[in-house]
């Protein structure tokens, strides 16, 4: 039996299993790979409703970080949830000295309207860490300033921006932003919207990566993975089962 890569979940715990942490090991799970998991808050949340976050330590989640690295050979990690860009700046810092590909999902709100941070664009100086950034268009406004694809050209002079079509009028249309270059992907399926849909997509594109695919198949991989869960029944909650 073939060894399956290790790959490195930092995000939020949510109860109902749809976003955050869970939906990225379920996502990596069906990629055949082996889901590693550091917790950065546990959410009072389900599907439709939003009660609170409750922060984890910074040195907890750091001593969760470590602990992995120095047992696991990780060579990509995606962050979701954070508690603010001080804490995102340590978890880059590590993950910078490994050489490990680090994919943020700037998650802001929550798809039930909590706010998680005020001053967005106080992430931006850490942007030349990252390796792929994954938005939606609410999420590159707060970014960057700008709307839409202008915001991630902007942002795309110092790392890669993979702009989801969440939140916007483009009907699922999706962009990868580098240097300023622009390529689109157009949606197969439509679906059915889905609590954690910005947290199935950006883990499937991490997971594709970390298989070895080519950056445009990754991404195409990604979206169609995504699609899938959006078809997958009418509640909010996907079924990850292929």
């Amino acid at each position: 039996m073939k060894d399956r890569p290790y790959i490195l979940s930092i995000a939020g715990f949510d109860p109902s299993g749809g976003a955050g942490s869970l939906a990225d090991i379920k996502t990596f799970e069906q990629h055949k790979l082996q889901g590693l998991s550091v917790v950065t808050a546990n959410t009072i949340q389900t599907e439709d409703e939003f009660i609170s976050v409750n922060w984890v330590e910074v040195d907890v989640v750091l001593q969760q970080l470590h602990i992995l690295l120095d047992r696991y050979k990780i060579r990509y990690a995606k962050i979701g949830l954070i508690k603010d860009a001080s804490t995102l700046k340590k978890l880059l810092g590590i993950l910078n000295d490994r050489k490990i590909t680090c994919l943020w999902d700037p998650i802001l709100s929550s798809t039930t309207g909590a706010a998680f941070h005020a001053q967005a664009d106080e992430f931006q100086e850490l942007l030349p860490m990252i390796d792929y950034v994954t938005p939606n268009w609410t999420e590159i406004k707060e970014l960057s300033g700008e709307n839409g694809v202008e915001g991630g050209k902007l942002l795309s002079k110092v790392t890669k921006i993979y702009l989801k079509g969440g939140h916007s009028d483009q009907l699922a249309k999706d962009f990868l932003i580098q240097n300023e270059r622009v390529v689109s992907f157009k949606p197969k399926n439509m679906g059915l919207p889905k609590h954690g849909s910005g947290c199935i997509f950006s883990s499937a594109l991490l997971s594709n990566l970390a298989l070895g695919f080519p950056e445009i198949k990754a991404c195409l991989r990604a979206k169609r993975y995504t699609e899938m869960r959006l078809l997958s029944n009418p509640s909010l909650l996907a079924y990850h089962e292929t």
